[in-house]
């Protein structure tokens, strides 16, 4: 499991309190500006408008609220660290903060000892969850883009002639050069517009084939040449006895 620095410092962050007007905001503001962390109230909530390396959602749950702006299209995932806050743990209220992907809560009253820790999980526990999201975005990106992969294999071997390694490394050596993950580059090839394998470049396979006889020639030269510095050698000593005789 990938391990990821743990944010302990909030200098610089904005809080966003989402509470209703009766909601007594003093502790908390005063004990997030000694945290370097600014607070002001608003009225609602977009995740568009969210920075998440800035940004701290406070969000009361004791107010009817919809949580939907605060997650990302398409996610799971609420576009900044939401933290809680509740006075009645009612489940129709915890229920409120679980949709709205609240990573920690503060209870009523605000004590100035808990805001700290609220914080420190709020925010690392929605870094943490973002991180997974991403992983599994990648996993998802790359499983579909396998069928294209094999495919690219197939044609490149009934096309080219080339083993199932061959056509795979080309697929990879090309994918590297254009910069592009290699299932991303498998399915360009089969785009409308592509005419693949057709247009595949013959020399790749030629070149690749042709490295492997030049190496393979070259380590026949190389034994030849061992072999026949041994054969001489042996001339030479069952040459020198019979000088010797001779002599």
């Amino acid at each position: 499991m990938t391990t990821h620095r743990l944010i302990q410092n909030f200098r610089r962050s904005q809080g966003l309190l989402w509470a209703g007007p009766d909601f007594n905001a003093d502790v908390l503001e005063r004990t997030l500006l000694k945290l370097g962390v600014s607070l002001r109230r608003v009225e609602s909530v977009s995740a568009s408008d969210l920075d998440p390396d800035r940004d701290i959602v406070f969000l009361d749950a004791d107010q009817p609220i919809n949580p939907a702006p605060l997650l990302l299209p398409g996610a799971n995932l609420t576009a900044a660290p939401v933290i809680g806050i509740v006075g009645v743990e009612a489940p129709s209220r915890l229920k409120l903060l679980a949709e709205a992907g609240a990573t920690a809560i503060l209870r009523k009253p605000i004590q100035a000892a808990t805001v700290y820790s609220a914080l420190f999980l709020g925010v690392n526990n929605h870094r943490r969850l973002k991180s997974a999201e991403t992983r599994l975005a990648i996993g998802d990106r790359k499983r579909r883009g396998r069928r294209f992969l094999i495919k690219a294999v197939v044609a490149l071997v009934q096309t080219r002639g080339l083993s199932d390694d061959d056509a795979y490394a080309e697929l990879r050596r090309e994918s590297m050069r254009r910069r592009l993950d290699l299932e991303e580059f498998c399915e360009s090839l089969f785009q409308v517009d592509s005419n693949f394998p057709v247009a595949w470049p013959a020399g790749l396979a030629i070149l690749t084939s042709h490295d492997r006889g030049g190496s393979a020639h070259a380590q026949d030269t190389d034994a030849g040449g061992r072999d026949g510095g041994d054969d001489d050698d042996i001339h030479g000593s069952s040459g020198r006895p019979d000088q010797a005789r001779s002599a």
